[in-house]
């Protein structure tokens, strides 16, 4: 009998107590004491959130299918608990055992993003595991780290002993086994550490690596402490993702999750080359799933689960190649089970919309466009690959077919973006809405046309052709939007258009972090030790206290955000190797400027480097350049 970890009178004053409960179905029970190596999965958020993470349950299920290893879950106890452990010295536990994590051998993170980071800190804190990577002990867990943050892995490094970098399938069976050899024969935390670097593919361990920089606070070098140490670390990549680990029975959760339904990945990458979109770049090149896999998959994990919705996970679903093939499976499959199939990422055609009308309340759902610009030029710099023609020909076939309400995501701040540019945005919304009355005619229209336009502000990220661009300020982001807002009042349609736009705030905080090098550390533990956590939810977020830690550690964001990036300046990523090549996103940095198209990779191999690898869409495109 597992003895809780929380007595009832404290899950009594707890908001969704059975966040802390564990016991959910297709949960994976083992003795602890009958294994090797214990692994605590952490989603650094709050429960409900960390449940719909499919690449934790992706290793959950790879790591607890090992007869030696016990993988549980830790996720970021909210902030009516996180009070009640500080003040009764409560240390944070893995849901499964109820054990505290400061016991494990190791203390995985998900870095999903950049918003997380003072709850890294907040999960570490109550482990009662020091919070710097230099402090700790034999005692304490080996800190890994991996996600999509981790591909600029410097602004949180010191609190780290290691990240996995790339896709997990490939190389944790080799440093768990690494880890057991260590262990067993007494070699200690720094051996094993040192011989993870040298001898693990994809591991970075941050304390082999040194950093020096010049007078104007730029990196001057960045490099390993020995010859043994690989200079740059290379992403590892899952090729076939049919014979590969994937959840046949995945957690259920006991409370809604945000995401709360089967997630089918049907494959992983992208074609398109958006020059804004960094999971495009770091995620090639694109691999298919088999379809007979996946229908078969699919029918095990709805028969496993009891989800009343599938959901197909892909960057761009409309580029799955036998995606017909497998919908019109699952629409025939469950029809007369009262489950729901999720399409997101597809593109509006006249599949997407039979497919949409067979499995969606048609007077309930909107239809979601992306255009990202509102102006064809400025699409042209981002790469966006999308023309007025198609998105007004799709939104034409959707009006037709019944629908009446549209989403479209725009993005604000891009670079080159003038005052047109933004203007454009509002008549966009407001030709797609003319649109509506002009294809549908007076007798059979169900309402008024809604439009709902959103622009987030763009963040330049790394290991993408824009990470050389420069960002504004909040105030800036803020004109910008006005601009926006003031247009839409002023068009024709006005009454049926809706504008929403995102917080300045936390993109320019984001900037910084996710662009930055390691002395952004101390701006971040600072912010913690002000008090900041749950800084990706909008009631917790305090832009006040970040500023204040930005001014009490002497870090200027303008720095990170501001300054003009020479091609030649080393970054702090630089050392990781994701296939791309920093050549390439060079010349799509020159072309985006030029305002010129680069071809999709089934259209014309770019030559952005996955090639050279030998695997995915561009082994398709032979002799291409």
């Amino acid at each position: 009998m597992i003895k809780p970890a929380l007595s009832d009178e404290i899950l009594l004053k707890v908001e969704k107590p059975a966040r802390y409960l564990g016991n959910e179905v297709n949960m994976v029970s083992k003795n602890p004491k009958d294994v090797d190596v214990r692994f605590a999965m952490c989603f650094p958020d709050v429960y409900d959130i960390g449940m719909s993470h499919l690449g934790i349950q992706i290793l959950y299920d790879m790591f607890n299918k090992r007869d030696d290893v016990y993988c549980e879950r830790v996720y970021s106890p909210w902030t009516d608990l996180d009070e009640i452990m500080r003040k009764e010295n409560i240390p944070l536990f893995a849901l499964e055992s109820q054990e505290p994590v400061k016991n494990f051998d190791f203390l995985g993170i998900t870095l999903q993003y950049e918003m997380c980071y003072t709850n890294v800190l907040q999960v570490l804190d109550l482990s009662q595991i020091p919070l710097f990577a230099k402090d700790r002990t034999e005692e304490h867990p080996i800190v890994i780290g991996g996600g999509p943050c981790v591909y600029n892995p410097e602004p949180i490094a010191d609190f780290f002993d290691m990240f996995y970098i790339g896709e997990g399938e490939t190389q944790y069976g080799k440093l768990i086994d690494l880890y057991k050899e260590c262990k067993n024969r007494g070699l200690g935390r720094q051996v094993f550490l040192r011989r993870a670097a040298e001898e693990v593919p994809g591991i970075y361990v941050p304390s082999m690596y040194e950093v020096d920089y010049n007078e104007d606070g730029t990196i001057k070098s960045f490099e390993p402490i020995s010859d043994t140490i690989p200079r740059t670390v290379k992403k590892e990549i899952e090729w076939n993702l049919s014979e590969t680990y994937y959840p046949e029975k995945p957690l259920v959760p006991f409370i809604k999750a945000v995401q709360d339904r089967v997630v089918l990945e049907i494959q992983r990458g992208c074609i398109r080359g958006c020059r804004f979109c960094q999971a495009g770049m770091v995620y090639r090149p694109v691999r298919e799933r088999d379809v007979e896999y996946l229908k078969d998959l699919a029918v095990k994990m709805l028969e496993n689960t009891g989800h009343e919705e599938i959901s197909l996970s892909s960057l761009s679903s409309s580029d799955y190649s036998c995606l017909k093939e497998l919908v019109y499976f699952l629409i025939e499959e469950i029809k007369n089970k009262g489950v729901n199939i999720s399409l997101p990422s597809l593109r509006i055609d006249a599949f997407s919309l039979d497919v949409m009308s067979k499995v969606q309340d048609i007077k309930k759902s909107s239809l979601t466009f992306a255009p990202e610009a509102g102006s064809q030029r400025l699409r042209n710099v981002i790469n966006k690959g999308l023309t007025e023609e198609v998105i007004m020909e799709g939104a034409k076939e959707a009006f037709k077919g019944g629908w009446n309400k549209v989403k479209l995501y725009f993005m604000l701040g891009l670079p080159t973006e003038t005052v047109e540019d933004m203007e454009e945005i509002a008549v966009l919304s407001d030709k797609i809405a003319r649109l509506y009355y002009e294809t549908v005619p007076k007798e059979e229209r169900k309402g008024k046309v809604q439009i709902t336009a959103s622009t987030s502000f763009f963040i330049p990220k790394p290991f993408t052709p824009f990470q050389w661009a420069t960002m504004q300020g909040q105030q800036d982001y803020i004109d910008k939007a006005k601009v926006v807002n003031t247009k839409m009042k002023s068009m024709l349609n006005a009454k049926s258009l809706k504008y929403n736009w995102h917080e300045a705030d936390v993109t320019v905080l984001e900037g910084v972090l996710a662009r930055g090098d390691r002395k952004v550390s101390k701006v971040i533990l600072e912010a913690y030790r002000l008090g900041c956590i749950f800084d990706s939810w909008s009631e917790s977020f305090s832009n006040e206290k970040w500023l204040q830690a930005f001014e009490n550690t002497g870090i200027d964001m303008d720095f990170y955000n501001k300054r003009e990036r020479s091609l030649d300046e080393i970054l702090p990523w630089d050392f990781l190797d994701i296939g791309v090549t920093k050549e390439f996103l060079k010349r799509e940095w020159k072309r985006a400027l030029e305002e010129k198209v680069t071809p999709n990779c089934r259209d014309a191999c770019a030559g952005c480097g996955m090639k050279a690898l030998g695997g995915g869409i561009c082994v398709e495109a032979k002799g291409q350049n």
